[in-house]
């Protein structure tokens, strides 16, 4: 299967949601799936330095790979495919992922500066991003599971940086108000 890559059709500002409907470039559920995607493109930016990474890092790949796939379903989801893309057993696996992870990470007793390895600051900026995505799922009056998963993706990313820290032994980075 060809698929084509140039319609024309969105040549005027416009582009097609999943049920048809045409609208503007600008309207907030193409910001929202638009920042979504962005987010899924750092992710696999991030997957690539992970798997040059040690072995306890390495794991983290595959989580990765899941989290692109369900980001995809999200995208689908707010581009108001037909379907359940998203639910609440996705939001349960991340928090699963972070409980494990936060078994072996140091308590955190302060904010953590959003630096150290690039693995790590990559983290960081897919982090944000979610935020980010997050915002604009907000706007676009999405269903309240899809908003459960993108704030959940956010902590999974912030507890993923702090596991990889530790597996990496770098110290954090932390705040210092003064």
């Amino acid at each position: 299967m060809n698929m084509a890559i140039y319609t024309k059709t969105g040549d005027n500002g416009t582009t097609s949601l999943a049920s048809g409907e045409r609208v503007t470039k600008t309207d907030l559920r193409i910001e929202a799936y638009g920042t979504v995607d962005e987010l899924n493109s750092w992710i696999g930016l991030l997957r690539a330095d992970v798997k040059q990474s040690s072995e306890n890092v390495q794991l983290a790949d595959k989580q990765l790979q899941w989290i692109q796939n369900k980001l995809f379903n999200l995208g689908a989801a707010l581009s108001e495919a037909q379907g359940e893309w998203v639910s609440e057993k996705e939001v349960k696996q991340l928090e699963e992922w972070i409980d494990s992870m936060q078994t072996v990470t140091p308590k955190q007793h302060a904010f953590v500066l959003p630096a150290g390895s690039s693995l790590v600051a990559q983290c960081h900026v897919c982090r944000t991003v979610c935020r980010r995505a997050e915002r604009c799922i907000i706007n676009s009056k999405a269903a309240a599971v899809e908003l459960h998963f993108i704030n959940r993706l956010s902590d999974y990313l912030f507890v993923l940086s702090r596991y990889i820290a530790y597996c990496q032994n770098e110290k954090e980075d932390i705040w210092n108000p003064a």
